[in-house]
This record gives C-alpha cells, sequence and structure tokens, in this order.
C-alpha cells in the first residue's frame, strides 16, 4: 500500500460530523455572509473584509469551484454566484460535497435561522442526529412558568422527555462562566435559591449553581456530554475555558460511566489532548479551529494527534450558517490528516494500513462508537 492509498481512502471515508449546527435557512447577502465568517458578533469594521481571513481564503479557495466557479475566485462573483444558484442549490452541493455521511446537530442555537435535524437530513442526503443543549432545556422551562421550588424536580422530566431520541447532550458552561466552578453537585437548597434569583431577574442562565445542576442532571441523564472549550465568541474569557480547569470535574463524573467531550479545545487543544490521554472517558476534537485556521488547519490537527490515543480523538466541523462551513470543515480535515498521516508512512513510523485505520477512527468509527449509532 502506498501514500496514495492512504490519500485515496482518506478522501473517501464517509465522515461522522459529532458536533454541528444546521444550514442557513434563508438566503444572505454579503454582508450577513461576511458575519458568519468570523466567531466575532461585532460588525465587520467598513474598511477591510471577512474574506480576507484564513476562512474567507479557503472559501473562495474550495468552495468556489462546487459552486462553479475557478478556484481563488473574487469575493464579488463568489457571492453574486450564491445569489444566482440560490439558497437550496448552494446547501445542497456544498452539503454533498461534504462527503459526512452522518450529522449530529446541536439544536440550542439560533434554531430559528438554521435547519431543523429533521431538515437538515433531506438537504444533506445524510444521516442526522440531535444534540441536545442543557442550558436551552432549563431556559425554556423557565419561560413555560416553572416556579424555583419545582425546578430540581422538573428539570430532570424534562430533559428526559426532550432527549428520548437525542445520541447526546451539550453545555456552554464555558460561555455562561467558565470552568472555573464549584465541580461539585449543588445541593437543592442551592438550586432553589439560585432559580429563584434568576426567574425573578430573567434572562439566560448564567447562575454557576444553576449551570453546575445543569451539568449533573445531565451527567444523571447518562448520554455523552459534549463541553465547548476554548476558542469561540467573544462571550469567552478564554483563559476561564482551558479544559485542564475541568480536571476536578473530570475526575468526580469518572464513576459515572458517562463520556466527556472536549470540543474544539484551541488553542488549549494540547491540554485536551493530555486529558484524553489521562481520563477514559474524556474524548476531543479541534473543529472549530479547522476551519478557522484556513491553510493552517493542517498544524492544528497534527498537534491534535501528538498524545491522545487515537480511539479518542473525534471529528467535527462546528459548522453553523453558511454550508461553506460544512463542508470546508470536512475538505480541511481531510487535507490535514492526508498530510500528517503522510508524513508518518513516508518517514517509515506507520504502515500505510495503520494510518489508514486511524483516519477511520477519528473519521467515523470513534464517533459511533462513543454515541452508539450503531444500536439506533
Amino acid at each position: 500500500m502506498s501514500i496514495d492509498e492512504l490519500a485515496m481512502a482518506v478522501d473517501e471515508l464517509p465522515l461522522v460530523d459529532h458536533h454541528v449546527h444546521g444550514a442557513l435557512r434563508d438566503g444572505v447577502d454579503r454582508a450577513g455572509l461576511e458575519q458568519h465568517l468570523t466567531e466575532s458578533d461585532r460588525p465587520v469594521p467598513g474598511w477591510m473584509t471577512q474574506f480576507d481571513s484564513p476562512l474567507g481564503f479557503a472559501v473562495r479557495r474550495w468552495c468556489a469551484p462546487v459552486l462553479g466557479l475557478p478556484p481563488h475566485a473574487g469575493a464579488a462573483d463568489y457571492v453574486a454566484r450564491r445569489e444566482e444558484l440560490g439558497v437550496d442549490e448552494v446547501t445542497r452541493r456544498l452539503l454533498a460535497a461534504s462527503g459526512v455521511e452522518h450529522f449530529l446537530v446541536e439544536t440550542g442555537y439560533a434554531s430559528g435561522s438554521l435547519l431543523s435535524p429533521a431538515e437538515m437530513a433531506p438537504a444533506s442526503g445524510a444521516r442526522v442526529d440531535e444534540v441536545v443543549r442543557l442550558e436551552a432545556v432549563l431556559e425554556d422551562l423557565a419561560r413555560d412558568g416553572v416556579g424555583a421550588a419545582e425546578l430540581p424536580g422538573r428539570f430532570p422530566e424534562v430533559l428526559a422527555q426532550r432527549t428520548v431520541d437525542a445520541v447526546g447532550l451539550k453545555s456552554i458552561v464555558a460561555y455562561r462562566f467558565g470552568f472555573d466552578f464549584d465541580p461539585g453537585r449543588p445541593s437543592r437548597t442551592e438550586v432553589v435559591a439560585a432559580a429563584d434569583r434568576w426567574l425573578r431577574s430573567g434572562g439566560r442562565v448564567d447562575d454557576p449553581v444553576l449551570l453546575r445542576f445543569s451539568l449533573w442532571t445531565g451527567v444523571d441523564r447518562g448520554l455523552p456530554l459534549q463541553l465547548h472549550a476554548g476558542y469561540g465568541d467573544p462571550d469567552v474569557e478564554l483563559h476561564r475555558c482551558d479544559p485542564l480547569l475541568l480536571t476536578r470535574f473530570i475526575k468526580l463524573v469518572e464513576p459515572h460511566g458517562v463520556d466527556l467531550l472536549l470540543l474544539h479545545c484551541y488553542p488549549y487543544h494540547r491540554n485536551a489532548g493530555y486529558l484524553a490521554q489521562a481520563f477514559p472517558h474524556v474524548h476531543f476534537d479541534v473543529g472549530l479551529a479547522v476551519n478557522h485556521t484556513g491553510a493552517r488547519s493542517a498544524a492544528v490537527v497534527a498537534e491534535s494527534l501528538e498524545l491522545a490515543p487515537f480511539a479518542k480523538v473525534l471529528f467535527s466541523s462546528d459548522a453553523c450558517g453558511p454550508p461553506e462551513l460544512h463542508h470546508l470543515g470536512a475538505l480541511l480535515w481531510r487535507r490535514a490528516m492526508r498530510t500528517a498521516l503522510g508524513e508518518r508512512v513516508a518517514a517509515d513510523d506507520w504502515s500505510t494500513s495503520d494510518a489508514i485505520r486511524v483516519a477511520r477512527m477519528v473519521g467515523r468509527d470513534n464517533a459511533r462508537r462513543v454515541y452508539r449509532l450503531d444500536q439506533r
């Protein structure tokens, strides 16, 4: 077997994208598209364009040909071609080009503007399952008028109902507070007091007691639990999102037999690799960083393969909105894996067959095992 066989195997591998969001339901103009090419929630300054970014260059290089344009097409031509084809055709082409066979769609963010799991399936031709965000369920319960004294009993009931068909859970405690929280399970008295304060003030849930309560309720539910770590929008205080800060929580969860999946992790992906090596129930990916580092994504993916056992590393795109992100997440990951694994084979550190086996583990098999997808 040769390097060419490795490249072919990686390129043809049907992927499981274990953390992703829906594609945009409606079309967007250039300004709207550019706003989706950054994690910032601030307006793009008038003196610059997000097409002049690692992700913007990747869109023009790799997505333009899928839409019938030459590689490196200009930004104006690219946007005009999107508008000419229409949102449905753009979405169909780019999702199909990703080569993803199974999307695990997290539905807790901007659900009104994104395709639901039921809509993603026909749009992509792939199998789609749902990942439920803990904080969204808790906030829905508050909008339904739950009382503070009722909340500790009602939330586990509602979460169980909401996740009957879900394959996993997700928490954004990194956004709402950070990882430097007391890792222990809060008492009922603490939860009721925190709920009373929150329900009186309204708004999104960011009380550390309630966030801990939602995490431990998720652990009790028994589904794999995803935790956003590291890089994200300006809501995060990045120094408080290092997954090493979760070490005590990880240790407390271990006896419960629940898998924890650290998402994205950049620039702390090496720290996540250590945790995945040290604890049998910890897994990680570098999803969000792959798209946003563009041509340098090969280095990020290579660094994710430095320490952790390969059975603990998963593929995700964290694509949200423009289907360009779904396509690029897969394409850039494949390019990075070809490079990283090809170097090992070329140096005779690995056999080609072992390199192909690792690509299949990370791109597909690990997610199928962790989320028990073959049992559904």
